[in-house]
């Protein structure tokens, strides 16, 4: 895929996971940001990564929803429900135990400009980028991983789950680029026509995603399952109102 991805580290070194992790993330950005930017992004990464790792262990509460009156995910997804406000995606299993464990940075095999930098799931906004898109970027880092719902996301920007529009809307708000939760038909009227320099947000009625510095922000199904998270990896715009917030 024309992606640079760290070794993993043996079993139990963790200085050596660091190494190989501030090698591999110094390769990817030293050549157009230099050293000092270099080193400030990598340690940026680990505290995402720590803050990450702490909203995991205890989900953000809900406002203005009740909680428990959300649907149940179905295992199968052939009995998903339409979704007028996001794709549902498709389920496929998770990593094993062991490849989770391991630390990736990878970057976009082929993006002209400045980009982010993709470390185990979390973006790395590029250091040249505007604060109000590294700001976009680290809330979308806040809810990488949490589940797919149909509506998640629309009562409150505070949720368990999260669905396509829901996802979007909760990046945009924390640049201030949106005052409340926006759907996807509503995303199609949103800001200015066409590609933005940092983000571009791609909406029809059925579904909804944003390219964000280089990465791809969506809840389509993956390796990972379905959910709110980064990819490498474009895809087809065919049928897709583009959007922008101007200026950026």
């Amino acid at each position: 895929m024309g992606c640079a991805a760290a070794e993993p580290a043996a079993e139990g070194s963790g200085a050596s996971a660091i190494g190989t992790l501030g090698g591999t993330v110094l390769s990817a950005i030293a050549a157009s940001t230099g050293a000092d930017e270099a080193i400030g992004a990598f340690g940026n990464g680990l505290a995402l990564m720590e803050a990450r790792r702490k909203v995991e262990e205890k989900p953000e509460p809900t406002y203005g929803a009740n909680v428990s009156s959300a649907p149940p995910i179905p295992s199968d997804p052939s009995q998903m429900p339409p979704a007028s406000a996001g794709s549902n995606g498709t389920t496929i299993p998770r990593h094993s135990a062991a490849d989770g464990a391991k630390i990736f940075a990878h970057v976009p095999a082929s993006h002209e400009g400045s980009t982010s930098i993709l470390l185990t799931g979390i973006a790395l906004p590029p250091p040249d980028a505007p604060q109000v898109v590294k700001d976009v970027i680290n809330n979308a880092n806040m809810i990488v991983g949490r589940p797919y719902v149909w509506g998640g996301g629309h009562a409150s920007f505070y949720s368990n789950s999260y669905d396509c529009s829901g996802a979007v809307s909760f990046a945009l708000f924390g640049g201030g680029l949106i005052p409340e939760p926006l759907t996807s038909s509503a995303l199609e009227g949103w800001g200015a026509p066409g590609p933005g320099k940092w983000i571009t947000v791609y909406a029809n009625a059925g579904h909804t995603f944003a390219e964000i510095a280089g990465l791809r922000w969506d809840t389509v199904g993956d390796e990972n399952g379905t959910g709110p998270r980064w990819h490498l990896a474009s895809t087809a715009t065919d049928g897709f109102v583009v959007r922008h917030p101007p200026g950026y």
